[in-house]
């Protein structure tokens, strides 16, 4: 059995409502151990075997179920979150304004050209390993990289998580 990381793309927003305990009772009656959610933006922290593509199809057939919605759903083990935490390429950057994007496809390498001539002054873009990482130095409100210009350039759904949350839900996986 593995410890997994999962995360939800557009959940909680939109309407698209999805209580985190509600989510952690469903995967926890679904055959998942040990589940941990962190905040409302729909991170879950279990245990479970399978691949990283078993448990996201997994997840989102649960979602679409019991909840009533589909939600993109993108997994990785947490010794490979682990490893892509340790390959982050801007560790200067402001740990909030660092985003971790996570795609369902492996980000397309050109996308970060891509997306670094649609970004403000300073803003700054990497692929590290087969993860895509942007430095929103003035916040993410304010920048033209927005969630639909990022999975064109990826070439796949894309969620993304900022340094801090990044961070804390490793922290879980390890201790939960």
């Amino acid at each position: 059995m593995k410890r997994f990381i999962l995360l939800l793309r557009a959940v909680n927003v939109g309407g698209r409502q999805l209580e985190m305990k509600a989510l952690r009772e469903a995967a926890q009656a679904d055959g998942f151990t040990d589940c941990v959610t962190y905040i409302q933006s729909g991170n879950l922290i279990f245990s479970a075997d399978g691949d990283e593509a078993s448990i996201e199809a997994r997840i989102e057939m649960l979602i679409a179920a019991k909840f009533g919605f589909d939600a993109v759903a993108i997994a990785r083990t947490a010794d490979h979150f682990g490893r892509i935490a340790a390959a982050n390429p801007f560790p200067d950057a402001v740990d909030k304004m660092l985003h971790l994007c996570l795609s369902k496809k492996e980000a397309a390498p050109e996308s970060v050209a891509s997306l670094t001539a649609r970004g403000k002054a300073g803003e700054r873009v990497a692929i590290a390993g087969s993860e895509l990482w942007i430095d929103y130095t003035e916040g993410v409100g304010r920048s033209k990289i927005t969630p639909s210009i990022i999975d064109k350039a990826a070439g796949s759904p894309v969620t993304a998580r900022n340094w801090n949350t990044v961070r804390k839900l490793i922290e879980l996986a390890r201790t939960g």
